[in-house]
């Protein structure tokens, strides 16, 4: 609790990367500069968590050569997990292909880590991002959080945790439309609604890869892009490959032989081309590079 600091012992961490690279939408710049701010420096980042019943803030920025954060809860182990700081990331690396464009990637922004995000939270987040910007994004968890979210006192400031299973579920359609969620806002209330009833995304966690993506497309909106989505971000899959727009296009311009013809073939493909059991690694690493400094960016 309180103020505190992660030495990072020169481990390769690049905290701006990790949180503004598409994996998360449950962080916020304390500036309110998300996406939109020159490369590098030490601005705070702010979620909320749940260690406990009651949920608390952590405040971050990388500094230094440390993490330093202020907090209203034990902040070292939830920000160990959730921003992967314990991940072997040379050996990752090492382990990946030699192709110049992940090479690139690799090199451009060396220390992004995978993070691991609250199931529930992630889920929601990841259905609201569908055809839409991040900035958008952003802004939906933040609306839900202000309607349905507990209110938190941290240090002069009044905050709003992301909304629990049980409070999203209580929302209705025209509230959720109302905070612009548009032909998301039933896929939200619905899965809101399952994992109240008991259908948790966690438990996934232990399945097979296939079976694990499969599960998961049980909720009201999600697809296996977004289950895909989940289990890199949250669940620790690691070798997950999200096909998004950006992946499709590497693929049909440095992996042409991965392109399958159905989701399920195609995906099993890239995953063995970009590694294997850390395919989703290589995976945002490309997705970020080619999204900002690509030879098409």
């Amino acid at each position: 609790m309180g103020h505190g600091r992660i030495d990072l012992d020169g481990t390769a961490f690049d905290l701006q990367s990790t949180l503004e690279s598409g994996q998360t939408y449950l962080w916020w710049r304390d500036d309110g500069e998300d996406y939109d701010s020159t490369y590098g420096g030490d601005d705070w980042y702010l979620t909320t968590t749940r260690a406990t019943d009651d949920p608390g803030v952590i405040k971050v920025r990388q500094r230094n050569g440390a993490l330093e954060y202020r907090s209203n809860v034990d902040a070292e182990p939830v920000l160990r997990r959730r921003l992967g700081l314990d991940d072997d990331l040379p050996a990752i690396r090492a382990s990946v292909p030699n192709a110049e464009v992940i090479q690139d990637a690799y090199d451009e922004y060396w220390g992004m880590r995978i993070v691991r995000e609250p199931a529930f939270g992630c889920v929601i987040s990841f259905i609201c991002s569908a055809q839409m910007r991040v900035s958008r994004i952003h802004g939906m968890q933040q609306s839900l959080r202000e309607a349905f979210g507990t209110a938190i006192e941290f240090e002069g400031d009044s905050y709003h945790a992301y909304p629990t299973p049980e409070q999203l579920a209580v929302a209705t359609e025209q509230q959720l439309r109302d905070l612009s969620l548009g032909y998301r806002a039933p896929y939200v209330q619905r899965t809101a609604e399952m994992v109240a009833d008991g259908d948790d995304p966690t438990e996934a966690t232990g399945l097979g890869y296939e079976a694990a993506r499969e599960l998961l497309t049980r909720y009201v909106g999600v697809g296996d892009k977004v289950a895909d989505c989940v289990l890199l971000f949250s669940l620790g899959y690691l070798e997950a490959v999200p096909l998004d727009t950006w992946i499709r296009t590497a693929i049909e311009e440095y992996f042409p032989d991965c392109e399958q013809g159905n989701y399920t073939d195609t995906s099993r493909a890239i995953r063995e081309q970009l590694g294997g059991e850390y395919a989703g690694y290589t995976q945002t690493y490309l997705f970020h590079y080619l999204r900002n400094d690509g030879p098409e960016s």
